[in-house]
């Protein structure tokens, strides 16, 4: 029987999940991903690092599952938007500014490049009329203008800007193609004009700053493109011993990882549903919400509308908030309780959460009053949408 692994980078951790030809989950493992802060505002992880969590979690999933790396045919990656930066052999390019060698990858939350957001904002251009009307600082061209502005010693060494689902794409297989999935949400590429390089608009990307990412046909950011789950390449020798699995096997163009998560609730016994009546809720360190449509609609400050990026054909627009499980797990590490509430937490093999739910269930079924004179709008790390304005730092009624 065939069988199919898929990877999921998220901000903490990797994870990996093998499925039998019924979509029927075999194994599954999970290993922890660094994040450093060198400075406020910033967050960088190392690519060094996610490769060898993804690798190990991926063995872990095949020994839960019993299952042999010649039995898997084939491996698909979904991952957070971060900015992956290589130089000219694959090695890594520092991001850091302290110099740091391995830290190659700007996470996706990380907002150095608010200023540059705003810059670009001033400037305008066509693309942003595809981003709800405002780039964030989330997105990738404002923390490659950053980058460039900032570290020119790093910008010089550059070869390849990635964003990380490809990059893993790009480890696995040693391929070039991007997937549409990042490239029209976080790279401000038109998917809708073509998969082979005419979604780059050069005259914006000059206008920004960034004319170097235009030459020899915009190599260093991507010539070709793939809608998401499109043959994107097999898996490398190398790349297969790292996993436990065997070469040649099948690679898929990747996807963002709440639209990956979009796709699967989207679509969840759909029978005859239109999916274009359905909003998917993808929650994690930040919340997503996504929506699919056959035409293209546009929405002030609600990102999109972004052509190909969960499903072939479709429109999709995304709002959310930067921080979600993040800033659950920020305020209770704030709190006077946390220290002993984690020691709790271990001694009965549960998460802090799972022991928190249960004091809750304690108080009765009417829990969501304790907090009915209690409004919080919590745009800790900047508001996504509809305001799309990442310093807001939210509020406290009553």
């Amino acid at each position: 029987m065939e069988n199919y692994l898929g990877v999921d980078v998220g901000t903490g951790s990797a994870r990996a999940g093998l499925f039998d030809g019924a979509g029927c989950l075999l194994g599954a493992g999970s290993v922890e991903i660094e994040t450093f802060r060198p400075a406020p505002d910033f967050a960088q992880q190392s690519s060094a690092d996610i490769w060898r969590a993804v690798c190990g979690a991926v063995r872990a999933a095949l020994e839960e599952a019993g299952v042999t790396g010649n039995e898997v045919a084939g491996i698909g990656f979904d991952a957070t938007c971060s900015l992956v930066v290589s130089g000219r052999e694959g090695d890594s390019v520092t991001i850091s500014p302290d110099g740091a060698a391995e830290q190659d990858v700007i996470l996706w939350m990380d907002h150095r490049a608010l200023e540059d957001a705003v810059e670009i904002n001033a400037i305008g251009g066509a693309p942003l009329e595809y981003v709800g009307g405002t780039i964030s600082p989330e997105m990738e061209l404002p923390k490659l203008r950053w980058l460039k502005r900032e570290m020119p010693e790093s910008w010089a060494k550059a070869h390849r800007f990635w964003d990380l689902p490809d990059w893993l794409v790009h480890r696995a297989t040693g391929e070039e193609t991007r997937s549409l999935c990042s490239t029209v949400c976080k790279w401000s590429y038109l998917g809708h004009k073509g998969q082979n390089g005419e979604g780059w608009d050069d005259g914006f990307l000059r206008a920004i700053g960034l004319n170097d990412l235009t030459e020899s046909d915009h190599v260093a950011i991507g010539k070709t493109h793939a809608a998401p789950g499109k043959y994107c390449g097999s898996l490398a020798a190398a790349a297969a011993q790292d996993m436990g699995l065997v070469s040649g096997i099948a690679v898929a163009a990747s996807m963002i990882d709440a639209h990956a998560g979009a796709v699967g609730t989207l679509g969840l016994s759909l029978a005859e549903e239109d999916i274009t009546r359905r909003l998917a809720m993808i929650a994690g360190t930040s919340t997503c919400h996504i929506g699919l449509s056959h035409e293209a609609i546009f929405v002030p400050g609600v990102w999109g509308p972004y052509y190909g990026v969960v499903l072939d054909e479709y429109w999709a627009l995304e709002g959310g908030q930067s921080a979600a499980g993040a800033l659950i797990d920020a305020v209770i590490s704030r709190h006077s309780a946390a220290t002993a509430l984690a020691e709790r937490a271990k001694s009965n093999g549960q998460r802090v959460t799972d022991v928190l739910d249960a004091e809750l269930a304690k108080m009765g079924p009417d829990t969501h009053l304790l907090s009915a004179h209690r409004h919080v709008q919590p745009d800790f790390h900047g508001n996504r949408s509809p305001l799309a304005e990442p310093w807001r730092r939210g509020g406290l009624m009553g």
